[in-house]
C-alpha cells in the first residue's frame, strides 16, 4: 500500500483558500501513484480561529463530502481527509472523514480528547466513540492530534484489529520531540504502521512543527518530513505486521486482568 501524507500549510480562517489548496495538493499526491492520501487536522480553517469559528466551519461535513467524495472517485484513490471544523446539531466538532476509491464515506470520527491547554474544549464538543474502517482490505483506525498522547485509546483501536493507524494533527514546533516519540512508541507497542500527518506554517502565535512521519511496526522511520509544506510518500508492506506479531506476540502475552485503567 502506497501512502502519501500531505504536510499542508493552510491559512487561518480562510476556508475558500484552504479547500482549493487541499484539492491541488491531493491531485499532486495522486500523481505519485498513492493508494491512500492524507491531510492534517482542521485544514479547512486552521487551528483555530478565535472569532467566527461557527460561520467558517463546514456543516454536517457537506462541503468535505461534496469535494472529496467525487475527487476520490475521479482519481481512484482513498482519501483520509484529515479533519475539519464541523457544525452538527448546533455544536462544533473536530471531525475526520475518510473516503474510499468509490468516493464513499467509510468513516467519520470526532476528536475525543480536546486540547484544553489551548482552550479547544471551549469551542469544540468532545467526540464519544472510536472508529475503525477498511481501505483496500486493510483494517485502519484514526486519531486526531492530542489523542495520540492517550495510550489507552490507541491500544483500544489495536485490540479491534487495526494494522494501520492514521494520525492527523496540528502539532506545535515547541513539542516536536514529543510528536516523534509518541508516534514511534505507539507504532512499536501496538505493532502496527503509523502514518502521522502534521501541518506546518504559523497560525496566530503558534508555529507548527511539520515533521510528518510514516513508521513501520518496528518503529523504523519510512519517511520524515521537514518544517515546510511537502508531500511524503512511502510503501507499506503489511506482511511485516503479521511477522512481528508472530515473533513477539504481545497480544497473546497481555494480562488484562491485572490492569486497572479507569
Amino acid at each position: 500500500m502506497r501512502v502519501s501524507a500531505i504536510q499542508m500549510d493552510m491559512k487561518l480562517g480562510e476556508p475558500e483558500y484552504n479547500f482549493a489548496h487541499a484539492v491541488e495538493l491531493v491531485r499532486r499526491a495522486a500523481a505519485t501513484g498513492a493508494d491512500v492520501i492524507t491531510l492534517p487536522e482542521t485544514w479547512n480553517v486552521g487551528f483555530f480561529p478565535s472569532e467566527n469559528l461557527e460561520a467558517l466551519s463546514d456543516r454536517e461535513g457537506e462541503r468535505v463530502k461534496a469535494t472529496f467524495g467525487p475527487l476520490a472517485k475521479e482519481l481512484g484513490v482513498n482519501i483520509v481527509a484529515g479533519s475539519v471544523s464541523n457544525v452538527r446539531d448546533g455544536k462544533i466538532y473536530n471531525t475526520s472523514y475518510t473516503f474510499n476509491r468509490q468516493g464513499e464515506v467509510v468513516a467519520d470520527y470526532d476528536k475525543t480528547h480536546l486540547f484544553t491547554p489551548m482552550g479547544e474544549h471551549h469551542s469544540f464538543e468532545f467526540g464519544d466513540r472510536l472508529v475503525t474502517f477498511e481501505l483496500d482490505g486493510v483494517r485502519c483506525g484514526i486519531v486526531i492530534c492530542y489523542d495520540i498522547r492517550f495510550l489507552e485509546l490507541v491500544r483500544s483501536l489495536a485490540l479491534r484489529g487495526i494494522d494501520l493507524l492514521f494520525v492527523v494533527a496540528q502539532w506545535p514546533k515547541l513539542r516536536t520531540r514529543h510528536w516523534e516519540l509518541l508516534n514511534t512508541t505507539r507504532a512499536i507497542e501496538n505493532q502496527m504502521f503509523v502514518v502521522a500527518t502534521n501541518s506546518c506554517g504559523t497560525a496566530g502565535q503558534t508555529k507548527y512543527a511539520g515533521h510528518s512521519i510514516l513508521l513501520d511496526p518496528w518503529g523504523e522511520v519510512l519517511v520524515l518530513g521537514g518544517e515546510g509544506e511537502q508531500i511524503l510518500t512511502a510503501d507499506l508492506d503489511l506482511e511485516v505486521v503479521r511477522g512481528i506479531r508472530e515473533s513477539i506476540n504481545v497480544y497473546r502475552d497481555r494480562r488484562p486482568a491485572l490492569y486497572e485503567i479507569k
